[in-house]
């Protein structure tokens, strides 16, 4: 039951990766969510087994890292082009 809830939790965090494209903020949030069902279904896995739960500390430490970097980029973003769209966002000037 908890694989279930985890696997229909990424579904969902897919699919508003998806329909929410336009802002940089709402993709990072639904990648965080994405991230956290995975961490939720590894952790659900490794206690059905009952094995250790080391590889879920050192997944949820990289996850921290991947949220830091993203907030990162979403700071200077703002800072050089005043928003989070991407529409506004050009390589080529």
């Amino acid at each position: 039951m908890l694989m279930l809830i985890s696997s229909l939790m990424f579904y969902i965090g897919l699919l508003v990766f998806c329909l929410k494209r336009k802002h940089l903020l709402l993709m990072l949030l639904s990648l965080e969510f994405i991230i956290l069902s995975l961490y939720f279904y590894i952790f659900s896995y490794l206690s059905y087994f009952n094995n250790e739960y080391y590889f879920s500390m050192i997944f949820i430490t990289m996850s921290v890292c991947e949220g830091a970097l993203g907030l990162s980029l979403l700071v200077s973003m703002i800072r050089t082009h005043g928003n989070d769209y991407f529409q506004n966002f050009n390589i080529l000037w």
